[in-house]
């Protein structure tokens, strides 16, 4: 009998225990959720991706990123919102497929290149000290070849592509113009590398890409 109410208590004590820790989750899944809804409105971002994994090809990605990211540089100088960018790689949009085939030949290849824009899926993302979470974001996708190797990614504005790639530094110019676009809690949540907020973008991504899964079984 004393076993039994024994079994029976573990077992009440383990249940809350589950609900309190899916509670939590939603929770935080829910916070997340919204954090990264009003920061996906704000950046617009850039995904370059190889013809393959090997090196030649994944070296190509590099230099076509490079290129593009010079264009914009010089095109979007002035630009102060999201939408003007926007604007403007529409209106150019044929130039930046051009430049990425110029570099593609140029490097003896003739892979075809295919330039677009829209709204993709992205996982969590980190640019130096600055960490974006997993959703749907507004980019410009480059995709070289067959577009089977491994994916490239920034952030064309607020400009975090213009990132030193050795150091891996994101300049400050750079973080104080995403500032002004998000609230000091968002900026502090993308900001702060430490292991609480790496665990909620896991979150995050795992549950989106749970939605994904079963959205497309529909």
């Amino acid at each position: 009998m004393k076993l039994k109410n024994v079994f029976s208590r573990f077992k009440r004590v383990f249940i809350l225990i589950l609900l309190l820790l899916l509670f939590f989750s939603i929770c935080a899944f829910s916070y997340i959720n919204t954090v990264s809804a009003h920061i996906s409105e704000s950046v617009f971002r850039l995904h370059v991706i190889a013809n393959s994994n090997n090196t030649q090809d994944q070296n190509l990605k590099y230099l076509v990123r490079d290129k593009l990211i010079e264009y914009m540089n010089s095109l979007a100088k002035n630009c102060k919102s999201k939408e003007d960018i926007i604007t403007l790689a529409h209106l150019h949009l044929p130039e930046f497929e051009e430049i990425a085939k110029s570099v593609v030949l140029e490097n003896g290849f003739d892979y075809d290149v295919n330039v677009e824009i829209g709204h993709f899926d992205f996982p969590t993302k980190n640019y130096g000290d600055i960490s974006l979470p997993a959703g749907f974001y507004d980019a410009i996708r480059v995709k070289i070849g067959k577009a089977e190797g491994k994916n490239w990614w920034c952030v064309m504005f607020p400009p975090l592509c213009f990132v030193d790639v050795t150091s891996g530094i994101v300049p400050e110019e750079s973080k104080e113009l995403l500032h002004e676009k998000l609230s000091d809690e968002e900026f502090y949540l993308i900001s702060q590398n430490s292991p609480e907020i790496k665990f909620k973008f896991k979150l995050l991504e795992l549950f989106s890409t749970i939605s994904n899964t079963l959205t497309a079984k529909k």
